[in-house]
């Protein structure tokens, strides 16, 4: 079994959402009541929105990588950035990792491609939904990203940054989230629905509308259970 290395607290609601989900597949998979192991490396989310923010790429490259190389030096033999956002400079870091790291974008693509899915929207921070870090991977696929009007993804954002990430799921943004999906299935004929932000699970729990919502954290969970308990 291969000891699992977590960049977590971005935030920290989504950081307990893995912890957690990374356990129940786990013992899903492996059945004899054992447990992984999981060195979590719980980071400043404030510090690396600022970079973010202001658009310093090489701190964020540098801040992340002294992350992941103190899951290194503690012994982990393979790594995850627990958050979206972060993926806007994963290549850059993956070059400089010390151990292989799993790419939620990439298996995303890979999700949305085994169901078949042309057209594709993504919501998330403002980061996410203005950066082409998506884009980038999907069009390898073949697959098309729409991102909601500016006007909704500043409500998303907002939403994203006063409440979902605090743990404050109101009825209300559950359902202003929900409208603007809608709007995107009536006018942009989307097939799926990225939720592109870790937080998004925990307010958007099911499929709606008839269209799969692609829960980028479990499928990244699927993935890194995969690779822990593969044979080296």
């Amino acid at each position: 079994m291969k000891k699992i290395g977590m960049i977590g607290g971005l935030g920290p609601e989504s950081t307990l959402d893995y912890y957690r989900l990374i356990i129940e597949k786990y013992r899903n998979e492996v059945k004899d009541g054992s447990y992984p192991e999981i060195l979590i490396n719980s980071m400043d989310m404030n510090i690396l929105l600022s970079f973010v923010e202001n658009k310093q790429w090489d701190n964020l490259v540098n801040c992340l990588i002294k992350g992941v190389e103190i899951l290194y030096k503690a012994g982990a033999d393979f790594g995850f950035i627990s958050s979206n956002t972060p993926h806007i400079v994963f290549e850059r870091i993956k070059e400089l990792s010390p151990i292989p790291l799993i790419s939620i974008v990439e298996e995303t693509c890979k999700n949305a491609e085994a169901l078949g899915i042309k057209k594709i929207g993504l919501i998330g921070t403002k980061f996410t939904m203005e950066s082409n870090f998506f884009k980038k991977v999907f069009d390898k696929s073949n697959i098309k990203i729409i991102v909601p009007k500016e006007e909704e993804q500043d409500y998303i954002h907002h939403k994203l940054m006063t409440e979902i990430e605090f743990g404050k799921f109101l009825d209300e943004t559950r359902n202003g989230l929900l409208n603007i999906v809608k709007r995107m299935i009536d006018e942009d004929s989307i097939e799926g629905l990225i939720l592109g932000c870790t937080e998004l699970p925990l307010i958007l729990t099911k499929d709606e509308f008839g269209i799969p919502f692609l829960n980028t954290t479990k499928i990244h969970v699927e993935s890194i259970i995969k690779n822990c308990i593969k044979e080296s």
